[in-house]
């Protein structure tokens, strides 16, 4: 692992914890027991640090779904799998995942590729389960889109009430009303 990789994976483990908030490069290179010069030197800026910290967060969202697509050719398994292992991380990392969804609502420049996933990367992604699920492309984007809408608010919900469980039973029942082709 290079310096940089191990600054930035420091970085969204505090980020995850603290949030961006309007944390100096400073006070982040003193709490990762580095230096904001470091901070400059592998990021350029704090725009530059936290373009790379939505980069991290979208790849590492990205890997995970086309990992599992990969995995198997059951896409509703798939699909579950995925939602699992998302809502495994939904109480620590959702907060720093939906504070950088405000920033890409806010067309800040360093989330326009958090703001490209979430507006089509996810569609698209989805929808191409669906489709290998036998539904037709027309359907399966208006499935995707639902879809994501349900996952997103019940990630909200876990990150809020600490629920799993009731997230659990309405992505169970979300999943079974969707209809098999």
């Amino acid at each position: 692992m290079t310096a940089r990789e191990d600054l930035l994976s420091r970085a969204v483990v505090w980020f995850t914890a603290n949030g961006i908030g309007e944390t100096s490069l400073r006070s982040l290179g003193a709490a990762l027991g580095s230096s904001h010069r470091m901070l400059i030197y592998h990021f350029g800026s704090r725009e530059g640090l936290v373009t790379a910290v939505v980069e991290y967060v979208e790849r590492r969202e990205r890997d995970l779904l086309t990992e599992l697509v990969a995995a198997g050719d059951d896409p509703y398994e798939a699909g579950w799998r995925f939602w699992s292992q998302v809502a495994d991380t939904a109480a620590t990392f959702a907060p720093l995942y939906f504070e950088l969804a405000g920033h890409a609502m806010q067309e800040r420049p360093h989330a326009e590729a958090l703001r490209r996933w979430l507006a089509e990367g996810w569609n698209d992604a989805l929808a191409e389960l669906f489709v290998r699920a036998g539904h037709q492309p027309d359907r399966s984007a208006d499935l995707a889109r639902m879809s994501l809408a349900m996952a997103r608010g019940l990630l909200f919900d876990v990150a809020i009430t600490g629920d799993r469980a009731a997230a659990d039973r309405a992505m169970t029942e979300w999943v079974d009303l969707i209809p098999r082709p």
